[in-house]
C-alpha cells in the first residue's frame, strides 16, 4: 500500500496512505516523522496550524530520504482570508519546512475557524488565499494546490473565479461519517479526496460492528478504517506516534467485500469524538443531528 498513489490532475502522484501530524509538537514529531520514512511511508502532513512544520522539515532532512522521494502537504492558517497575508503565510511555510518546493499546499478552511460552519462561505477572501497559492504554484514552488473542509458551494467558487482548479479536497471521512455529496462532486472534476481523521481520532475502534467485520478479516479495527476510505478512492491520513501502530496501518493490503461495505455505509454518526469533540470540525458533525 504505501507503493501506492493516485494521479492528481496535474500529473503528480500523491501516495494513498500517508502520515497525519496533528497535535503532535515540534520536537517530538522530528523522531515520529524519522520512524515513519523509516517505516516506509514517503506521504507527510502537516499544517502552519499545527506549529510543528519546522520540525516535519527537520524529520526529513535527518532521515537519510532523499527529499524529492517525500510528498510533503502543509495548509495555509484557514484565518487568512487576503491575498499579502497568504503570500506571507506560504514564503513562512516554505521557510520553516527548509525546502524549496512543498508538493502539496492547502487552504486549510473555507471559514476561519471561530467561524466554522457559520453560513458565510467567504468567497473573496477564499479568492484572495487561492489567488496567492496559484501563483506560487506557477513559480514551482508548489507541486500541487487545493483546499480542505470544502464543500461543494466553496469549491465551485474557486473553479468558477480562479485560474487553477483545485487538485485536491481533504476532508474529514471515517466509517459512519462519509459526506457523499462533496466526495462525488470532487471526485467527478478529478479533485483527489482525502480522508484526514480516517480512524475518527480512535473513536471509532470500539465500535462492535467495525470490530466484527474487523475479526473476520483477521485486522484490526484501525486497519479496516483505513482500508474502508481508500476503498472509497480516499487518500487515508491516520495519525500515530508509534512505529508499531505506523506499520500496523500500512498492512491494509486486503479487500472489503462489497458486502461489507454496504454495512459499513449505512452506519449512523457515531455518538461522540470524545475529548476532541470541541474542534470545530468535529464538533460541527452534530449540528444537524
Amino acid at each position: 500500500m504505501l507503493n501506492e498513489t493516485y494521479t492528481l490532475s496535474n500529473g503528480v502522484k500523491v501516495p494513498k496512505l500517508g502520515l497525519g501530524t496533528w497535535m503532535i509538537d515540534n520536537e517530538a514529531v522530528v523522531q515520529v516523522v524519522k520512524d515513519a520514512l523509516d517505516s516506509g511511508y514517503r506521504h507527510i502532513d502537516t499544517a502552519e496550524a499545527y506549529l510543528n512544520e519546522e520540525g516535519v522539515g527537520r524529520g526529513i532532512k535527518e532521515s537519510g530520504i532523499h527529499r524529492e522521494d517525500v510528498f510533503v502537504t502543509t495548509k495555509l492558517e484557514g484565518d487568512i482570508k487576503n491575498y499579502d497575508e497568504a503570500v506571507k503565510a506560504i514564503n513562512e511555510s516554505l521557510e520553516r519546512l527548509d525546502m524549496a518546493y512543498i508538493d502539496l499546499m492547502i487552504i486549510h478552511s473555507p471559514q476561519p475557524w471561530a467561524n466554522f460552519r457559520d453560513g458565510n462561505h467567504y468567497f473573496e477572501g477564499n479568492l484572495e488565499a487561492w489567488r496567492a497559492l496559484e501563483e506560487t504554484y506557477e513559480a514551482g514552488k508548489l507541486r500541487a494546490i487545493g483546499v480542505s473542509n470544502f464543500e461543494q458551494i466553496d469549491l465551485e467558487n474557486l473553479i468558477n473565479n480562479g485560474k487553477v482548479k483545485p487538485m485536491v479536497n481533504q476532508i474529514l471521512a471515517h466509517i459512519t461519517n462519509v459526506p457523499s455529496d462533496v466526495i462525488e462532486y470532487s471526485q467527478s472534476l478529478d479533485i483527489v479526496v482525502e480522508a484526514y481523521s480516517p480512524i475518527a481520532h480512535g473513536a471509532i475502534l470500539d465500535h462492535p460492528v467495525v470490530k466484527g467485520i474487523a475479526e473476520k478479516y483477521e485486522v484490526s479495527p484501525a486497519q479496516l478504517s483505513i482500508r474502508y476510505v481508500i476503498q472509497l478512492d480516499m487518500v487515508a491520513l491516520p495519525k500515530s506516534t508509534n512505529k508499531e501502530h505506523m506499520k500496523s496501518n500500512a498492512a491494509v493490503d486486503f479487500t472489503i467485500s462489497e458486502e461489507d461495505m454496504k454495512t459499513l455505509n449505512e452506519l449512523p454518526l457515531i455518538e461522540t469524538y470524545g475529548d476532541d469533540e470541541v474542534m470545530p470540525v468535529f464538533s460541527s458533525q452534530y449540528k444537524n443531528k
